[in-house]
């Protein structure tokens, strides 16, 4: 999920590195903050995840607001856009590491194909693929 639309070509970068591993994605674009009733309208698509990507720029504080909607572990990805005081996304790569939702995990600032690799690697824990459960 992205919070804007300036946040959608990381947030795409995830998208694909995610369905080329042959995980399902379901994309939930501009549902940031700044017009809540976005993402609560979303919310039960949102509740669905086995594992959510939260991507977001200016001030950073979507995940933390995912992180109360959801039980699924979160990954959060700071983005270098916005303006003001943003920094090229170090404002939201602070707010996201000082988050305090449970299950929420940071990668690095536009690392849309590392949280898409991450969330491969939760949702190959969460279901094992096929030949690599035992036969007992």
């Amino acid at each position: 999920m992205s919070a804007g639309t300036s946040d959608v070509p990381v947030a795409e970068e995830a998208a694909v590195t995610v369905a080329f591993h042959g995980a399902d994605v379901e994309r939930v674009y501009d549902v940031g903050v700044a017009g809540l009733h976005r993402l609560l309208d979303r919310a039960p698509i949102i509740r669905q995840a086995k594992v959510v990507i939260v991507v977001a720029g200016m001030e950073g504080a979507l995940p933390s607001v995912v992180g109360g909607l959801v039980e699924a572990p979160i990954i959060a990805v700071p983005t270098s856009v916005g303006y003001g005081a943003s920094f090229q996304g170090l404002a939201a790569l602070l707010a996201m590491l000082n988050s305090c939702a449970s299950g929420l995990a940071v990668v690095n600032i536009d690392n849309g194909f590392g949280a898409g690799y991450m969330a491969c690697s939760i949702l190959r824990v969460q279901v094992p693929a096929p030949s690599s459960r035992s036969a007992t």
